[in-house]
């Protein structure tokens, strides 16, 4: 991902990341070179300085709130400790389904677009951080295209938001134009779904996190740079996948994200969907599953790959990554195959 630095002074950092803002580094685009294999990216480690909140650091490594909270669990979001160790989860199981336009993985919160293919390129996909719906205002999911792009838009707040404004005593015009004060932001998309965006935003801070009313937020240089790839009928899926398992060579790897409240009956500790999605993925091949470490990671719901199995293994345990058996019972906390995160 991104190169960070760090600056001890706010306004020299301030400046800083208003430049890298404004340079637009840009998401990094990850090849898929191989049409089977559905993992891409690393986990990466940085380090706080005193300058910096968890949100600064999310923000400039192409993550939302939760993702990095859920992994930094004892960090203070205002005041990380200096020079402590932050892992960033920027590793990514896709979302099982078609790979073409937009998908919109909700319990992810995390947007992936895979760009049509000119002559003689590579599939390729980019990944951006979400905010969605807070309960009450979901995002339905369907499949539906970008059917209008607008720079600068206006908002017309329906009248149910200027309602909900109303009664907190923050009352709506009914018309707010481009501007700071719009929670468009600068670039909107709509889409194919009466009332729906995907948008940019004037309170960043709330990317990663359930914050609108079933629009779709990006951080303002996310959307900026998505805005001119997008074009016209682009096909948009919207989907529930809190759980996805995909593969990378031979390993077979499962991330669970945390299901939206709405869905605890649906998801909770419910492995049907998981053994679906690996039947889906494995077809006829043989395959060897750590079960236990699969409801442990489902569990947990770090939101980080976890690899529980392979493809045409035989024995009782799973190789880890050096290619030595590995008794995952005896080791306790399984989720360090991989991430080198403990508890």
């Amino acid at each position: 991902m991104n190169c960070i630095i760090f600056l001890r002074h706010p306004i020299l950092k301030f400046a800083f990341l208003l430049s890298l803002i404004g340079n637009n580094v840009g998401a990094e685009i990850y090849r898929l070179d191989n049409e089977e294999d559905s993992v891409v990216g690393q986990i990466q480690k940085t380090r706080a300085s005193t300058e910096d909140t968890l949100l600064d650091i999310a923000r400039v490594n192409g993550l939302g709130y939760h993702e990095i909270k859920r992994v930094n669990p004892t960090l203070d979001t205002w005041l990380p400790e200096t020079d402590r160790e932050i892992v960033l989860p920027s590793r990514y199981v896709l979302p099982m389904g078609l790979r073409k336009g937009i998908v919109l993985n909700i319990p992810e919160m995390r947007l992936y677009y895979y760009p049509p293919l000119a002559k003689d390129s590579e599939p390729s996909v980019i990944t951006y951080p979400l905010g969605i719906g807070r309960e009450g205002w979901q995002t339905p999911y369907t499949g539906t295209r970008i059917i209008q792009k607008k720079k600068n838009p206006a908002w017309h707040p329906p009248e149910s938001i200027r309602k909900e404004h109303e009664e907190a005593g923050d009352p709506l015009p009914k018309r707010v134009p481009p501007g700071p004060d719009n929670p468009l932001g600068d670039y909107a998309l709509r889409l194919g779904l009466a009332g729906y965006l995907i948008h940019g935003t004037n309170k960043p801070f709330g990317i990663g996190m359930r914050v609108s009313h079933g629009c779709i937020r990006l951080y303002p240089e996310d959307i900026e740079e998505l805005f001119p790839q997008v074009k016209l009928k682009t096909p948009v899926n919207i989907i529930n996948q809190p759980y996805k398992v995909g593969r990378l060579d031979d390993k077979i790897y499962l991330e669970a994200h945390p299901y939206l409240e709405e869905d605890e009956e649906l998801f909770r500790d419910n492995l049907t969907s998981v053994v679906k999605m690996i039947v889906d993925l494995t077809g006829d091949t043989d395959y060897q599953i750590e079960w236990d470490l699969a409801k442990q990671v489902i569990h947990e719901m770090k939101g980080i790959p976890v690899l529980i199995g392979r493809l045409n293994f035989e024995d009782v345990g799973v190789l880890s990554e050096d290619g030595e058996s590995t008794d995952i019972q005896a080791k306790g906390i399984s989720l360090q195959l991989e991430t080198g995160i403990t508890e």
